[in-house]
C-alpha cells in the first residue's frame, strides 16, 4: 500500500445516501482473491447499461472525474455487507479518501486496512462539498485536517494506529513483521 500524507485532488460528488457495499462493487464480482482490476467493477451496475457500455451520464465515466481521488458520497456510504472488495475497488480505481457525513464502521475499518482514507465531516462542510463537486481539496492526515479552497480548513477523527500505518503504507500485518527484531528480543527475554 502506499504511504499517504497529503492527498491534493478535485473531488467527485456522489450525492446519494446509503450507497451499500454491493452498490459499489456488485456481488457477481467477488469471486475474485486479487485487488488489481475491480475498479473496472466499481459501481458496475451504475456505470454500465445492461450491454456493458459505459453510462456517459454517470459521474465516473464524465471527463471531469478523470483524475480525481477524492470521493464525497452522502450519507452512510459503505453500509450493507462487510465484503472488502469494496475499498479494493475504490482504490485500484483511484481514489485515496472518501468523505461523508456518517460512513459504515466495518467499510471504514475496512478502508483504513486497504489505503484508504476514511473522512467524516460536520454537516456544514458536507454539505458545501456536495455543492461544489470538483473543488480542489488538500487532506493532510499527519493532522487529521482538510483543506477547502476558500482556506477553511475542518479536522477529522482517525484513529492513531490507522494514521500510522497510512502514513507509512504498511498494513497491520506489515506493521508487525517490521517489530520482528524486538519480538524476538522480547520473546528471548522472557524465556531467559
Amino acid at each position: 500500500m502506499d504511504p499517504i500524507t497529503v492527498i491534493r485532488s478535485r473531488t467527485v460528488v456522489m450525492p446519494s445516501t446509503n450507497i451499500d457495499t454491493d452498490q459499489i462493487v456488485p456481488a457477481r464480482f467477488l469471486t475474485t482473491t486479487t485487488k488489481e482490476g475491480l475498479g473496472k467493477q466499481l459501481f458496475a451496475d451504475w456505470r454500465y447499461d445492461a450491454a456493458g457500455q459505459p453510462k456517459p451520464d454517470f459521474i465516473l465515466n464524465r471527463p471531469e472525474a478523470a483524475g480525481c481521488r477524492v470521493l464525497v458520497a452522502g450519507r452512510n456510504i459503505g453500509c450493507g455487507s462487510s465484503r472488502e472488495h469494496a475499498p479494493w475497488a475504490l482504490v485500484d480505481f483511484g481514489f485515496q479518501a472518501v468523505i461523508s457525513t456518517e460512513i459504515a464502521d466495518i467499510f471504514r475499518n475496512n478502508s483504513l486496512k486497504n489505503g484508504l482514507l476514511p473522512i467524516i465531516v460536520d454537516e456544514a462542510t458536507h454539505a458545501w462539498l456536495l455543492a461544489n463537486p470538483g473543488v480542489e481539496v488538500e487532506i493532510d492526515l499527519t493532522n487529521s485536517s482538510l483543506k477547502l479552497p476558500d482556506g477553511r480548513s475542518v479536522t477529522f477523527p482517525i484513529d492513531g494506529f490507522a494514521r500510522y500505518c497510512l502514513t507509512n503504507g504498511v498494513d497491520e500485518l506489515g506493521f508487525l513483521l517490521s517489530k520482528d527484531a524486538e519480538i524476538k528480543a522480547y520473546e528471548a527475554r522472557r524465556r531467559a
